[in-house]
């Protein structure tokens, strides 16, 4: 397959201002496809077969631009400054705080009211030689939605020959800032709008959660997962304990916090595994990162029409969002994720997709 070839390009619409949107479809010779925009770094759509060769779009969203403008709930977003959530929309950095946009109540949420999922981004095609891609690259002014520093930002999206849907982060900036990117994609391997995701079998690579109060932000303490319903060594169904009373839990509605992966800091390695009993689809979360965001739609209700007319009630898409663990800039005790001039940082989210039986543990 001619790398070049296998990336298409098309229109995506324009915004009320004449901004003009394009979608990029990455495929490979299997027959996948990951189609990505260039408003938020989309990914509006990815076809995966199940068992029987079928393809199906595993992933929440909109058939068009408009959807994504009026109400996006972050699907298949490229997130930036900081994924995730600081407290209080605040931090202090060598001796400066930083008032940021306060979007989650009192706090900032995935990089305030315009973040990396809002912004348009510039693409082109990167052949490679693991397979075809897609490179999206922006920059970040100094004090957008608050941070310091202008952010040099790059994501290379790439589909290899072994389906997997590679996510390769870096950036730079002129001063010191905090940076956290992750990827927002809402995962339904039985195929979007084709009900809910409680039957989705999850294994997690962690014994620890970082616990969170009333408003999600972590508490600064780590948490054993072991006789809680966080514990998912052993893979469980995702509806199995969702519903417990624990008090932690009650909090997000369901599951939306932090789990802290076995493995050392920025060594690569397995995070997560999902299989779809029905269709067969497995689908594996690789990275670099120290964490791992679970989230399981608890915010959806019904009132969202997706592709092809889908409502999406609670809990119809599932999030599996490496990155660094939420309110780090002001949790002392937590991976630091402070960029100065001369470094670069990098984040590489690797999501795999199997069918059962051809994954081993």
């Amino acid at each position: 397959m001619n790398l070049f070839e296998s990336v298409t390009k098309a229109d995506f619409g324009q915004t009320s201002e004449g901004k003009k949107v394009e979608v990029y479809t990455v495929r490979n010779s299997k027959g996948m496809a990951a189609s990505i925009t260039t408003y938020g770094g989309i990914v509006q759509s990815l076809f995966v077969p199940d068992k029987n060769g079928k393809f199906d779009d595993v992933v929440l969203g909109y058939d068009d631009l408009p959807g994504y403008l009026k109400s996006s709930s972050f699907f298949g977003a490229l997130i930036g400054r900081y994924g995730n959530r600081i407290g209080g929309a605040k931090f202090t950095l060598d001796g400066k705080t930083y008032t940021l946009a306060a979007n989650d109540g009192p706090n900032s949420l995935h990089g305030g009211l315009v973040g990396f999922d809002k912004v348009f981004w510039t693409a082109r095609p990167l052949p490679t030689l693991r397979g075809s891609a897609l490179i999206l690259t922006y920059v970040s002014k100094n004090g957008e939605e608050g941070f310091p520093g202008n952010l040099e930002v790059t994501a290379i999206c790439t589909l290899t020959e072994d389906n997997e849907l590679q996510l390769e982060f870096t950036a730079k900036t002129d001063e010191p800032t905090v940076v956290n990117l992750t990827h927002h994609s809402y995962f339904n391997l039985a195929g979007q709008g084709n009900g809910d995701i409680l039957g989705h079998q999850v294994y997690i690579n962690a014994d620890q959660i970082t616990p969170v109060d009333a408003g999600l932000i972590p508490t600064g303490e780590f948490a054993a997962v072991t006789g809680t319903p966080f514990d998912f060594r052993t893979p469980t169904a995702i509806g199995a304990r969702i519903n417990d009373s624990d008090q932690v839990l009650r909090y997000g509605s369901g599951y939306d916090h932090n789990w802290v992966i076995n493995k050392p800091l920025g060594e690569f390695g397995l995070q997560a595994r999902v299989v779809e009993p029905a269709s067969g689809r497995v689908m594996e979360v690789w990275s670099d990162e120290p964490g791992l965001q679970f989230y399981t739609g608890n915010f959806l209700d019904g009132s969202i029409k997706g592709k092809g007319g889908a409502a999406y009630p609670t809990r119809a898409g599932f999030c599996m969002e490496p990155q660094h663990y939420p309110d780090s800039p002001n949790q002392p005790n937590f991976p630091a994720v402070v960029l100065r001039p001369g470094q670069t940082y990098r984040n590489l989210i690797v999501y795999k997709f199997l069918i059962a039986g051809q994954t081993e543990k």
